[in-house]
């Protein structure tokens, strides 16, 4: 059951991570929702940077994603 309750706090962050990288979000939606007909690897560039920082707030939150 530990690795439930690992896994059920690492959900818990996820508000939290996205909240830290809000701009980065909006971003990468708007890119997306520029067009009705998305394409693969479109918005790839500001994909790489929102996830980097995702990445980069768990790390500092010393947390898993």
């Amino acid at each position: 059951m530990e690795s439930v309750r690992k896994a059920n706090q690492r959900l818990r962050n996820y508000p939290l991570l996205l909240g830290k990288c809000a701009d980065k979000a909006s971003v990468y939606a708007v890119c997306v929702s520029r067009d009705l007909n998305v394409q693969h690897k479109i918005c790839e560039a500001e994909f790489k940077e929102f996830i980097s920082c995702i990445r980069k707030s768990a790390q500092e939150m010393k947390t898993k994603l």
